[in-house]
């Protein structure tokens, strides 16, 4: 970064001339107002001046992405590592005591200390080898730390309960898993409860394309019980077993790169974080940047409250010492001086600033003709969701269809699903470069700002046809003007009520943004589309009203329906005209 003048001064060219470039390009500036590198190149093209990159001597060694230092690290220097682990599946499939038996079993006993803390992650021992295990809530933070560049996970351990099977968030779970290219195993739990039938999991995994090896493929799957503590050793193993097929390794002996896992701001301690080491060994006293905070290590400790004065690779640790709360995600690495590393934080930190207002990186419908041009394109990511199990599967054969045409672009539907866009939906969309294709089935409001904050797109349709022609016109840069929609608030149903004249009343709560009585609606039970129409009548007690703001009360009737019921969501909005460019 440099300020106006001082490029001016350093190049020769009129302060007034370099303020009048960038108000060409709709830059109102100052001559004390600092610019970028890419801006000054930008303004010295315009010049005709040559520009050379220089990369100052602190930022030499600033570690972007941790993949790339274990690339650059000498063969002879690597030495084995434990592998980290991420437990996943449905909610009550058994995730939490699957992780509290593993720990209540292997934890080394009478660990010094005293106090737990809650890190987020802990190590066991299992015949004198360590596993990490992260102790995260589910595949929303696994996507959210891949889709900040953080791969910390080595395997993935896929909790399913025998009694209930298969159900849809561990569909999303697997393709999570997919996307990121993780190793997994299925841990079949509650094998001791009545009803089990694992081979049923097995049967239904593999209709998921989760082959395990009693069939043939290449997933191993180990039957548990966490609650009875039935076969945990036989878990542990076969993760070692995985782990050394994946030959996994480290340098301890460089300074340390890792990634936060978590991080809060505690009362009485100051920035508390949770980092994951992955290369080399951390060490109190050691001068970190972490993302866009800096600091000096001044205390490392254990789950178990022990103090550590070092932590080799796969070794999670609580570190005190920060001078803000890093984002989860942040890389943190070992600097020499602690003047840089401030200095970098700070610069960091304004150009999070600055990508904030620009933010936008979601693959776009638009956009595809364009990077397929410029070959940056080979594959289109879809997730789909629909009103029901039927329609997913008239969709991938039409899809499929479009493959078969030769086309320079394949397109793969990563994940499907029935009932509600969610906001796990669109981080998976986003880490995977995906489109999301609403059938019928509409997002909520956390899925919905996301989407809008993160740049994903997200398309609605209801006849299956308009799709496919939509890709193919989308692949040869032919797309048409278009409508779109823009919701102005939601809904709740807390009651009805039936009108002498056979109506059905709704009485709602307005949960987000606000309703007219000029919009559109739709009427949503689980996400999916049950009815699309018009308001026919919105009152507030016995007044007619035109408006109603988000936490207020209001009766309603909908123009032509009736079959209104408590719970169900309305999804107010309105259609205008944009111009799509290609």
């Amino acid at each position: 970064m440099m300020t106006i003048r001082e490029f001016s001064e350093a190049t020769g060219i009129g302060a007034s001339e370099i303020l009048k470039t960038l108000m060409k390009g709709g830059v109102i500036a100052n001559i004390n107002q600092q610019i970028d590198y890419e801006t000054a190149a930008l303004i010295a093209a315009d010049f005709n001046l040559e520009t050379v990159e220089r990369v100052p001597e602190q930022l030499v060694n600033v570690v972007e992405n941790i993949a790339d230092v274990l690339k650059a690290q000498p063969a002879e220097s690597l030495q084995a590592r434990p592998p980290v682990v991420t437990i996943m599946g449905h909610v009550d499939h058994g995730k939490t005591k699957l992780l509290d038996a593993v720990r209540s079993t292997r934890v080394a006993e009478g660990e010094a200390g005293g106090i737990t803390q809650h890190i987020g992650a802990y190590q066991v021992e299992v015949h004198g080898r360590k596993i990490t295990f992260l102790d995260t809530p589910g595949h929303e933070a696994f996507t959210a730390m891949r889709a900040r560049g953080a791969q910390a996970t080595d395997i993935v351990v896929l909790v399913v309960a025998a009694n209930d099977g298969v159900m849809p968030q561990t569909i999303e779970a697997i393709s999570h898993v997919r996307a990121a290219g993780v190793p997994l195993i299925v841990a079949i739990n509650k094998i001791d409860l009545e009803g089990a039938n694992p081979d049923r999991v097995k049967q239904q995994l593999a209709e998921h394309e989760v082959i395990v090896e009693d069939y043939g493929g290449d997933v191993p799957s180990v039957e548990v019980s966490a609650r009875q503590k039935i076969n945990i050793d036989g878990l542990l193993e076969m993760i070692l077993l995985v782990a050394d097929l994946a030959d996994l390794k480290a340098n301890p002996e460089a300074p340390a790169v890792g990634t936060i896992i978590e991080a809060e701001l505690d009362k009485t301690r100051g920035a508390v974080a949770t980092v994951l080491v992955q290369h080399g060994t951390l060490r109190q006293d050691d001068t970190v940047l972490v993302g866009g905070v800096a600091g000096r290590i001044k205390l490392m400790f254990t789950e178990t409250g022990k103090r550590l004065r070092h932590a080799e690779p796969a070794t999670p640790v609580g570190i005190l010492g920060l001078d803000d709360v890093p984002q989860a995600g942040d890389i943190l690495q070992v600097m020499s001086d602690l003047t840089a590393a401030r200095e970098i934080a700070l610069q960091r930190q304004r150009q999070q600033r600055m990508d904030a207002i620009s933010f936008s990186h979601g693959t776009t419908l638009d956009d595809l003709f364009s990077r397929i041009q410029q070959g940056q394109m080979k594959d289109l990511n879809l997730i789909v969701k629909a009103d029901v199990q039927g329609t997913i599967g008239a969709i991938e054969h039409m899809l499929g269809q479009l493959n078969n045409d030769q086309n320079e672009v394949n397109i793969k539907v990563i994940h499907k699903g029935t009932g509600t866009i969610t906001e796990s939906d669109v981080n998976l969309a986003l880490v995977s470069g995906a489109i999301i294709v609403g059938f019928n089935a509409r997002p909520d409001p956390a899925g919905r700002r996301a989407a809008e904050q993160l740049g994903v797109d997200i398309r609605f349709y209801n006849v299956i046809y308009k799709l496919t022609d939509d890709i193919k016109k989308a692949m040869i840069g032919m797309l048409e003007p278009e409508f779109r929609e823009v919701v102005e608030g939601f809904a709740e149903v807390r009651n009805t009520f039936r009108l002498p004249s056979k109506e059905v009343v709704a009485g709602l709560i307005v949960t987000d943004g606000k309703i007219n009585r000029s919009l559109k609606l739709r009427v949503l039970r689980s996400g999916v589309v049950i009815h699309d129409g018009q308001i026919n009548s919105l009152k507030r007690f016995k007044d007619d009203v035109r408006e109603v703001a988000s936490g207020y009360e209001c009766g309603l009737t909908v123009n032509g329906f009736n079959d209104v019921t408590v719970g169900d969501t309305m999804e107010f909005y309105r259609i205008e005209e944009v111009e799509r460019t290609v």
